[in-house]
């Protein structure tokens, strides 16, 4: 059955988005704007809205892939434009490597770029629709993804300093065409869309026609088994942080917790924990290598698993993540290309970039941080370990050497070298974000309070 022009118009949109959205009046919108059919349709149908609506505009990537791009790229400038709509263009450079995916690297590049140009709290408005998520799905069973991969594309998740919306993932591309030819409307139609040697075009050319003939509403019947994955997804994240939360020592696991889970649990909190700590997810034979032979190790043993610049190193009962380039090679105990000294000026400069993946640290007001800023020089000094540094962690109780706190915390020696030590002048006032001295201690007096944060190169950029 043909899609009707009334499937999908302005109004329809316009209440989608108030559902998505309670304070839809107050947010900026951005259309992620290819200038093709679905996203015009998306664009147009926002514009026809405008007196209703926030501000609006659009964001067009050019990513160079074709020697037409730019001339695209003019056009979908102008189609925007004929709508009363302003739009800028980003430019992508999509490396050519081997062994992975073109249309990957090409989507990689192209939210990067969206997420740079996100204003605070703007919503970046995305034309997916009921058939691009069915070809999701598809495409995820077919790469054997599990249940996060099969809840494909969500409608609303934060994205950069914003949000990002796929408000048109119940209407058909169908009702999104209907759309653009009733109202006439001038679209770009890109060749490689044609192109069959790739997946996405492949399964929509060849094999969806196929499926549709047999089976008419399968966009709509596999986007709703998408929501009930994406349900059962949230429902395994809740179990897989009380876990992991259970498991916690600082930023490592405790090995004897997380062999106490049965198998299942174990493997969904290590995704869990790999995962929100900013790495890509291990294959499941190396998840398995994990959960099996590395926490079953002795503990004076010190198995490890790396994968895709990643290492998951158990060591005194405790599993940690580490950057899997720094593993060979750091156990000499020498903090890597870390120059003697970085002078930081705390209270202009809140967050201390590191040399090298040492990341970042930073000095953040916290009402009930352990360090009171007041008692705190205005210059600190970022320095490694050589030897023989002390500090007293107890108020009242001796200084104690920091070699003996680091062999008590079972920290691995490859991590201790990179710790960054803060000092004022000659005295050590702080191990990175693990203890603070009793000279800058915040007290019940203390009116300025704060804590040190360190990230390593995975997690700096939250602090920046």
């Amino acid at each position: 059955m043909p899609a009707r022009a009334d499937e999908f118009n302005g109004m329809w949109l316009r209440r989608r988005l108030a559902a998505l959205l309670p304070d839809l009046a107050e947010r900026e919108l951005c259309v992620a704007f290819s200038g093709g059919a679905d996203s015009t349709a998306l664009l147009a149908a926002l514009a026809g809205q405008s007196g209703k609506l926030g501000a609006l505009r659009a964001l067009h990537v050019d990513h160079g892939l074709h020697p037409d791009s730019a001339a695209w790229a003019a056009r979908a400038v102008a189609a925007a434009r004929g709508l009363g709509v302003p739009c800028g263009v980003l430019d992508a450079k999509v490396a050519r490597g081997r062994g992975d995916s073109l249309e990957a690297r090409a989507r990689e590049a192209r939210y990067r770029l969206f997420e740079a140009a996100l204003r605070p709290g703007e919503v970046l408005l995305s034309a997916h629709h009921e058939d691009d998520q069915l070809e999701t799905v598809l495409l995820m069973l077919l790469r054997g993804a599990g249940v996060a991969g099969l809840a494909a594309m969500p409608e609303l998740v934060r994205f950069g300093p914003g949000l990002l919306v796929r408000p048109l993932l119940s209407r058909s591309r169908a009702a999104l065409a209907a759309f653009v030819r009733a109202a006439g409307l001038p679209h770009l139609e890109d060749p490689s869309n044609l192109d069959e040697r790739l997946d996405r075009n492949y399964l929509r050319r060849r094999v969806l026609p196929a499926l549709r003939e047999r089976w008419p509403a399968a966009a709509a019947t596999v986007s709703r088994s998408a929501r009930h994955a994406a349900e059962a997804g949230r429902l395994l994240e809740t179990l897989a942080r009380a876990d992991v939360e259970r498991a916690s020592h600082g930023t490592a696991l405790a090995a004897s917790v997380l062999r106490a889970l049965p198998p299942d649990r174990r493997h969904n909190a290590l995704r869990f924990w790999i995962g929100s700590r900013g790495h890509p997810l291990p294959s499941t034979a190396r998840l398995a290598e994990i959960a099996g032979p590395v926490l079953a190790a002795r503990a004076d043993a010190q198995p490890a698993v790396e994968w895709a610049g990643v290492r998951v190193e158990c060591h005194g009962g405790l599993l940690r993540l580490l950057p899997a380039r720094r593993a060979a090679g750091s156990r000499s105990g020498v903090a890597p290309r870390a120059p003697a000294e970085i002078r930081w000026r705390w209270r202009a400069q809140s967050t201390c970039p590191l040399p090298g993946d040492l990341g970042a640290i930073a000095l953040l007001p916290d009402a009930h941080g352990p360090v009171n800023l007041a008692a705190l020089p205005a210059t600190l000094a970022i320095r490694w370990r050589r030897g023989g540094e002390r500090l007293t962690v107890a108020p009242g109780g001796a200084r104690r050497a920091l070699k003996s706190l680091l062999q008590e915390s079972r920290l691995p020696p490859a991590e201790r070298a990179r710790l960054p030590l803060v000092f004022g002048g000659l005295r050590l006032l702080a191990v990175a974000d693990r203890w603070v001295d009793e000279s800058v201690q915040a007290g019940r007096a203390a009116r300025r309070r704060g804590r040190f944060v360190w990230r390593q190169a995975a997690r700096a950029r939250e602090m920046c």
